[in-house]
């Protein structure tokens, strides 16, 4: 009897240790695997929170893009441009993305398709970048156009003075027969300075015929201004005048009556009434 109560307490003190070890192993295994879901866990969060701010900066950009393709439409609406087909198409950029990632989704393929999606939305923010840098650039384009129109256009009177003949049919002071006037005569006093009614390069510094000496001015776009019976041109052949400039002084040179300025204003070749480009 007593040999067996020996050998039965051995087997429980064989089987107390082996239950204790297996516990112990199971207890550190448990904090093991703790720990390694722990790290997982902050891996997987930051690897959200990196998304979150991936697709905040994605939409945040499509944002100023929209804002700068319609403040582009206000200015084409004032200008009067209309866009290509091709720049009206500009923002078909994809879906949105989502507000907020939902951190109870584990980091799967729905994950991964996300991050292709914000991938691709972004190769179409490049795309659409590029297309609305076109779009403001050929709009600069037009509106250096029109500033060098306008400042090439004629706007102000050539001369301080009174107008003493205009444009058309009128009675020859010298002949007293009818005759067309291809400009206008603005009466003042002898040496007054005569100056460029518009931005241009002056094409022709000369005597001609009843005109006397002459100072013509190639404005572009088809516009060309003449002065006549000065007495002394100031500028040359070739140089390029800015409206205001000076280019000569009022004389009697030709036929003339007294010291003025005979000033025409030519559109593709044909004389046109110089009042309708006179703004002051």
């Amino acid at each position: 009897m007593l040999r067996f109560l020996s050998v039965l307490f051995a087997a429980c003190l064989v089987l107390l240790t082996y239950v204790t070890y297996d516990y112990t192993k199971t207890v550190s295994d448990h904090q093991e695997l703790q720990n390694i879901i722990s790290h997982q866990s902050d891996d997987i969060a930051g690897q959200r929170n990196q998304i979150q701010k991936f697709a905040d900066e994605i939409t945040a950009l499509k944002s100023k893009l929209i804002a700068l393709n319609d403040f582009e439409k206000k200015i084409r609406i004032i200008a009067n441009i209309e866009k290509t087909a091709e720049q009206d198409s500009l923002f078909g950029v994809g879906g949105s993305i989502p507000d907020d990632l939902d951190t109870k989704i584990p980091l799967t393929e729905k994950h991964n398709s996300l991050m292709r999606e914000m991938h691709e939305q972004t190769k179409q923010l490049e795309l659409a970048s590029d297309k609305q840098e076109d779009g403001f650039e050929s709009l600069f384009n037009f509106l250096q156009d029109q500033r060098n129109l306008l400042s090439s256009t004629p706007a102000i009177r050539p001369v301080k003075g009174w107008t003493t003949s205009g444009f058309g049919y009128r009675q020859s002071p010298f002949t007293g027969l009818r005759e067309f006037h291809k400009g206008l005569d603005i009466a003042t006093r002898m040496a007054e300075p005569v100056i460029a009614t518009a931005d241009g390069i002056v094409s022709f510094i000369g005597n001609k015929g009843l005109l006397g000496r002459v100072v013509t001015i190639d404005h572009g776009h088809g516009i060309v201004t003449r002065y006549g019976h000065l007495q002394k041109t100031l500028k040359k052949h070739g140089e390029a005048v800015k409206r205001g400039d000076v280019i000569a002084n009022v004389g009697v040179s030709g036929r003339t009556t007294g010291p003025h300025v005979h000033y025409e204003v030519l559109l593709n070749g044909m004389p046109v009434n110089p009042i309708k480009y006179i703004l002051n």
